[in-house]
């Protein structure tokens, strides 16, 4: 008898559209080879279908927002300072968080961390452990000086056993490490794959949002950085935590880029110790170099991280290129708008380095995607290019247009007192920013030109 021929259909693993047959470009959202070829699972059909087709399905309530009665969220704080920071102010009571990062980078160990502070409040929590055996969990633990009493864990990647070991424990706080290798047996499909991780990750967020369980799930990321598997699963999630830091550096840095309970692009700085990962209580201190004396190509900027101003420095070299076709290389700096920077630095301020090889570096390993660092960026260009190095205790920010302006950057205020409460003394800001009343010990130079800020360090 002749087997029943798998229905196959292609899934976009960025948006999660579903064709029929593969093409190069997902006819969705438009990206490029990221189409997956899946087995469209008998199950599905059997869950979905029928109640629809047979009209079994009721009317869900509807609601008018007038009679929503808006609540503040109660917290958990976990009293690790720096992680209740990116979190909105601690954790969400059903929330459910996705932290990825680079295989290696302390994901798994800065979760035991707070689950062994948590436990310590009387919080019930579960580590659920997918990758490593308890054995290795244990040494962890023991490694980091954490005591292993009132902590539950759990080595398991079936998703229908995770489920009743939730509805037996009733844990308040789950840790899922990873969700890539989790797989329901109600699926064919291997674990890791996009049928797989979108429906384990689908159920469990069901169980958290009914039983107000807070679950978080450590995801892996591809080469490229992004977190593997499909883009919905950043959506499904209410938070989104990147991991971020160099191996070889004792500094790590986790940075929000979604979350429904607190604010975007929070930052929250760590140093790596034997102990485990440690907040660090003045971050701006490892985003500026220590220069006996001041240097060319050297300048501070204040920047907005969520609702933190941080100071870091920006360092430019320039040199004359032997090659056809200088350098433009930055790190920490987007490099697109480092080309477009430097074109107007040359319409606009007469500084040609078409023949020059350009290296832009933000210090301490930070990225800084906000347009304030323009003004930062074209002045450590300028005293780099012209050797001479910019005044004792300066401190500068603002976006530069293409017409030469300089355009005001958000919080203003709050970068020039994070500033003079760091000892800077003088303020190259944009007029738009300029304070109404003086800031003691600061000096405040506003400029609306990129030609007037030159004017005002030279």
């Amino acid at each position: 008898m002749a087997t029943k021929k798998k229905k196959v259909e292609w899934v976009c693993s960025e948006c999660g559209g579903t064709t029929v047959k593969w093409a190069g470009r997902c006819p969705h959202c438009g990206q490029w080879n990221t189409l997956k070829e899946f087995v469209v699972e008998s199950g599905a059909a059997a869950r979905f279908g029928d109640a629809r087709h047979k009209g079994l399905v009721s009317a869900s309530e509807v609601m008018d927002l007038n009679d929503v009665q808006a609540q503040e969220v109660p917290r958990i704080i976990t009293g690790f300072q720096e992680f209740d920071r990116v979190m909105g102010g601690g954790l969400v009571a059903g929330g459910v968080s996705l932290i990825g990062g680079d295989p290696g980078i302390g994901k798994s160990t800065l979760l035991l961390q707070v689950m062994y502070r948590l436990v310590h409040q009387e919080v019930k929590c579960l580590y659920v452990s997918g990758e490593e055996s308890p054995g290795q969990i244990a040494l962890r633990a023991k490694r980091l000086g954490l005591e292993p009493q009132g902590l539950r864990l759990m080595s398991e990647i079936q998703l229908e056993k995770i489920e009743a070991t939730l509805l037996t424990e009733k844990p308040q706080f789950v840790v899922i490490d990873s969700i890539q290798t989790l797989f329901s047996d109600q699926l064919e499909s291997a674990p890791g794959s996009v049928t797989q991780v979108r429906e384990c990750s689908a159920r469990l967020t069901r169980i958290a949002k009914s039983s107000g369980i807070t679950l978080i799930f450590v995801g892996h990321v591809t080469k490229e950085g992004s977190l593997a598997g499909p883009r919905v699963l950043e959506h499904i999630v209410d938070t989104v935590l990147y991991f971020e830091g160099d191996t070889h550096s004792n500094f790590r840095l986790i940075r929000a880029f979604k979350n429904r309970f607190g604010a975007v692009n929070e930052l929250g700085v760590f140093a790596m110790t034997d102990r485990g990962l440690k907040g660090v209580n003045n971050p701006s201190a490892i985003f500026l170099s220590e220069h006996k004396s001041h240097v060319p190509g050297s300048v501070v900027m204040v920047t907005q991280e969520g609702t933190r101003p941080l100071l870091v420095e920006v360092q430019a070299l320039v040199d004359a290129s032997h090659q056809p076709s200088p350098k433009r290389l930055s790190v920490g700096i987007d490099q697109q708008r480092l080309s477009m920077l430097l074109a107007v630095l040359h319409r606009h301020a007469g500084l040609a380095c078409y023949d020059q090889d350009v290296f832009v570096n933000a210090v301490g390993g930070v990225k800084i995607t906000e347009p304030a660092a323009d003004l930062a960026v074209l002045l450590a260009i300028y005293s780099s290019f012209r050797n001479k190095s910019l005044p004792e205790g300066l401190v500068v920010f603002g976006e530069v247009g293409l017409a030469g302006e300089i355009r005001p950057a958000p919080r203003g205020q709050e970068r020039l007192k994070e500033a003079a409460k760091l000892g800077f003394s003088k303020a190259v800001i944009p007029r738009a920013n300029a304070p109404k009343q003086p800031i003691e010990g600061l000096e405040i130079i506003a400029v609306d030109r990129l030609s007037n800020a030159l004017d005002a360090v030279s």
